[in-house]
């Protein structure tokens, strides 16, 4: 499941830069997204986890940029049209708005579990506490930024630069960037594809370090790891220039996350002694099962609930498909694991009786001695 949504966030990163620059300067991204996808994956190959920490720094530094100039320029040069305002409703409830207090929340905490960037710089920390100060930090860093990009598109409906209708609304940022002097979008476009290069390399360092531990545990050769950093961008690039849409890329990942999270972390409990992978493994298939049930049921039809599996509605489809998708993954993965460990019980007292040997399934299991 790690190596699926780091895929899945690989291919993102280069849709997104190759939407980017189409939207900013109405150029092919494809240039753009080989040369980045040759110069990370030779520097990563190289260099491994120590580069890809070091490029955080300049990761955060450019979108520290970024902001400043979007900022100044955008405040400086976008005109408003007031009268867009009321004819937007922007401002007005709505229905999508309601149900992404609990989608994105569900769909942030339970994706992030299987990143395993972020795993590296956990237990790359020196302590405890310098943990909790980065993340802290990073946190209100975060929010910060993530409310001023949030902004542009509102600014982009109210200044003409995207309808109010339009489907690029992901877009919104680059696309009122897009319409401010050259001399900026050139910043921009320096500023955002060094910034994609960061994240990406991130991304692969991620993915190969997780193949390398948890399916060969760290017994290839140096040499073999560093050809798969090479072998694994084939795909990832022609996944990515057949995937218009981003948001979709990223819900079908947190989709995925949110079946098996929930059943996942129950392990991580101590009296949840009894929880094993059997239940782990039915209970996130389950997950995804009940959301075609639901699809199944909510549309009346069983394709509408294998696309719901896909969202190929997004999130904009004005309906409870997406929210019902995302209630159904948990609870159906947690309903399924149940069922899975009940099952798994009573085979091994089935098995305990036939064959007159104690039933220990319920037993605590040792302590291992310090």
């Amino acid at each position: 499941m790690t190596l699926i949504t780091l895929f899945l966030y690989m291919v993102s990163e280069l849709s997104a830069l190759q939407q980017i620059i189409n939207a900013m300067t109405g150029l092919n991204g494809l240039p753009a997204v080989i040369v980045e996808c040759a110069v990370t994956t030779i520097y990563t190959a190289l260099g491994g986890f120590k580069v890809s920490f070091f490029t955080d720094n300049i990761q955060g530094t450019m979108v520290v940029l970024l902001i400043i100039i979007a900022v100044i320029t955008i405040g400086s040069t976008t005109h408003i049209d007031r009268s867009l305002i009321p004819e937007s409703h922007y401002l007005d409830a709505s229905l999508l708005g309601w149900q992404l207090l609990y989608i994105l929340p569900v769909a942030v905490l339970t994706n992030d579990f299987f990143l395993s960037n972020f795993w590296q710089r956990t237990f790359a920390s020196r302590s405890d506490r310098d943990l909790w100060i980065g993340t802290s930090l990073a946190s209100v860093a975060v929010l910060l930024i993530l409310l001023l990009v949030g902004v542009t598109g509102l600014l982009a409906g109210w200044s003409g630069a995207i309808t109010f209708d339009s489907e690029d609304g992901y877009l919104a940022f680059f696309l009122l960037l897009g319409q401010l002097p050259a001399w900026v979008v050139g910043i921009v476009l320096v500023l955002v594809v060094s910034l994609s290069t960061a994240a990406f390399d991130s991304l692969q360092n991620a993915m190969i370090s997780t193949g390398s531990n948890d399916l060969f545990r760290n017994k290839l050769n140096l040499w073999v790891i560093r050809a798969a950093v090479v072998v694994i961008i084939v795909p990832v690039v022609v996944v990515a220039l057949k995937s218009p849409d981003i948001l979709q890329i990223y819900l079908i990942s947190d989709l995925v996350s949110a079946s098996t999270i929930p059943v996942l972390i129950i392990g991580l409990w101590d009296r949840a002694y009894i929880w094993q992978g059997f239940e782990v493994v039915v209970g996130g298939l389950g997950g995804i099962l009940t959301v075609f049930i639901f699809g199944t049921i909510y549309y009346g039809n069983a394709d509408q609930g294998a696309k719901l599996i896909l969202l190929e509605g997004g999130l904009y489809a004005d309906d409870w498909g997406a929210f019902g998708a995302f209630v159904a993954a948990p609870v159906g993965g947690m309903l399924w694991a149940l069922g899975a460990l009940g099952l798994r019980l009573a085979v091994l007292w089935l098995k305990a009786r036939i064959t007159g040997a104690r039933f220990d399934a319920l037993d605590k299991p040792l302590k291992r001695a310090e």
